[in-house]
């Protein structure tokens, strides 16, 4: 019955067909995805998001029943920093799958300084973390090494493997995560190993409008009929901005955080849809247009409580969407004179929300009229997106088939 509710107050909100939404991938939109962003920060941010969104589809591509997390910032960083130690050709194809190719940015490396202090502001909640270890045995040019220190603050570190060098990697990356990212690498590296870019980030999200009944368990629906519990979080009359996307099978909510920071949830209407769809629809130019899109509305949300954590290798992804030739021959020639392959790509992510707010939802009782109450319940498998709105670029992204799959231990 909600759904008949929904529809005619929502329905034609949004509907971008999927000949539109294909204009994202490789082809003659990227200028008019570009001209949507019109600062060097917005630039890059757009960016950013658009390799995070296609490693994202790669990573979820290789096992379709998994749930997925993953923060691109800080492998985007990681990748800029060992562009700096590459051949020509390296950086072309590098820049090519960060897509920094078309940003014409003479400071690229400046403008992403930027944009990382500007995320780390202590109110975002967010902290990207990166680093370059490098094995000792290929001498890394030194030159290179201060380069990286100079522009980034930290240098890579250079290690020899092996078990003993866990902790201290481990350590550096705990520290600078403030205590929130614990054993980035969670088996030693070999002996003597080449390059490993590893990359880790933690998010503390800051609802603006707090939400009143807090931890009740409640059926999480999963595919094939079968179902779960799950800690929730519930409010009426909380703001949020809503639509429904026909072409997606999905209703979208935008759910606003503190200092410009949203949510994203991608609800489909069948807990069997494929969310392959929405997937393939995420690029920046599409988000940039739903938060001009989405209507503003007041309903009762139901959130899972979000304690995530994710770790994985994105070697074999990162293959897929482009790199496989690369990854044979980085050409990695300021760095070392020496023949050189990247041994592992870590990557570790941990998010939380809290249902506390800065402010409590309005309790104006609804004009005649308008008193069909409209409810947002994710209680099935969704998609969902962190996203910092000032500056466009995607802290998050999530695929969330079951809530323990990414519990929080």
């Amino acid at each position: 019955m909600m759904k008949i509710i929904l529809l005619p107050c929502l329905w034609g909100l949004l509907s971008f067909s999927l000949a539109q939404l294909s204009d994202s991938q490789e082809g003659g939109a990227e200028e008019e995805a570009v001209d949507l962003f019109t600062t060097p920060r917005t630039k890059l941010g757009a960016a950013t998001s658009d390799f995070g969104y296609n490693l994202f589809r790669s990573l979820a591509a290789r096992d379709p029943k998994a749930s997925v997390l993953l923060s691109p910032m800080s492998i985007s960083t990681v990748f800029t920093q060992l562009s700096m130690g590459a051949s020509e050709r390296t950086v072309k194809l590098l820049h090519r799958i960060l897509r920094y190719h078309n940003l014409n940015d003479a400071q690229l490396q400046d403008t992403l300084k930027d944009l990382l202090a500007y995320l780390g502001a202590p109110a975002k909640g967010f902290s990207s973390v990166q680093r370059l270890l490098i094995g000792k045995r290929l001498r890394p040019d030194l030159e290179y090494l201060k380069s990286v220190e100079k522009q980034f603050g930290e240098g890579p570190q250079t290690i020899m493997g092996g078990a003993r060098e866990m902790k201290p990697v481990n350590d550096w990356f705990k520290q600078h995560t403030g205590g929130k990212v614990d054993r980035v690498l969670g088996a030693a590296l070999p002996r003597n190993p080449a390059v490993v870019p590893v990359g880790a980030a933690y998010f503390k999200g800051k609802w603006i409008t707090r939400f009143s009944q807090v931890g009740k368990k409640e059926e999480f629906q999963l595919d094939e009929g079968a179902s779960t519990t799950t800690d929730t979080i519930k409010q009426d009359n909380y703001p949020v901005k809503i639509g429904i996307d026909s072409d997606l099978g999905c209703t979208i909510a935008q759910v606003p955080m503190e200092d410009g920071i949203s949510m994203y949830f991608f609800l489909p209407d069948e807990v069997t849809k494929n969310l392959t769809l929405i997937e393939e629809a995420l690029t920046a130019e599409f988000v940039q247009d739903l938060a001009n899109t989405l209507h503003s509305v007041q309903v009762q949300l139901t959130l899972p409580v979000l304690k995530l954590v994710y770790s994985t290798e994105l070697l074999g992804p990162l293959s897929d969407i482009g790199l496989s030739d690369w990854l044979n021959d980085p050409e990695l020639t300021k760095i070392t004179a020496q023949p050189v392959k990247l041994t592992t790509v870590r990557h570790k992510v941990v998010m939380e929300t809290a249902p506390e707010g800065t402010q409590y939802p309005s309790t104006n009782t609804p004009q005649r009229g308008q008193s069909l109450a409209l409810s947002y319940h994710v209680n099935r498998p969704f998609i969902f997106l962190v996203r910092d709105e000032p500056s466009g670029a995607l802290l998050f992204i999530g695929k969330v088939l079951n809530p323990r799959d990414l519990a929080s231990v």
